[in-house]
């Protein structure tokens, strides 16, 4: 169900890396890799799948399941070489260049790294939130 709560501020990206670094799984670290995914104006078929018909997106409903987030984050950490993650993720309505997650992940060498922020980026995405493109009229 969509949540009508108005849209969270942005963490500081500089403060997770701080707290990463002082974490101590951070010993282990030798990568860490930030996603931030923002509403587009482009719509998502047309990004996807190619499908212009000329429509442009004005904002967003977003919503998500935070059980399914934490279990999304728990099953990362059993991929090889993962050692730190943390998730932000927005809600309400969101315009356009809001931001809508923060993912970062820290882990051992870049492949585990990049596979990691991968799958649990699709897995958020596919599996744990709602997300309704608002159109321009």
């Amino acid at each position: 169900m969509i949540n009508a709560k108005t849209k969270k501020a942005s963490p500081s990206i500089d403060e997770w890396l701080r707290e990463a670094k002082a974490h101590p799984a951070a010993l282990q670290e030798g990568m860490f890799l930030v996603h931030n995914g923002v509403v587009r104006q482009t719509p998502k078929a047309q990004v996807r799948q190619g499908l212009n018909d000329g429509s442009q997106v004005k904002g967003m409903e977003f919503s998500y399941d935070a059980a399914k987030v934490d279990a999304a984050i728990a099953e990362t950490y059993k991929l090889e070489g993962i050692f730190y993650i943390k998730v932000w993720l927005n809600e309400g309505q969101l315009t356009i260049g809001d931001d809508i997650m923060y993912v970062l992940i820290g882990g051992d060498i870049r492949p585990h790294v990049i596979d990691a922020l991968q799958f649990l980026v699709g897995k958020i995405k596919n599996e744990c939130v709602i997300e309704t493109e608002l159109m321009q009229a």
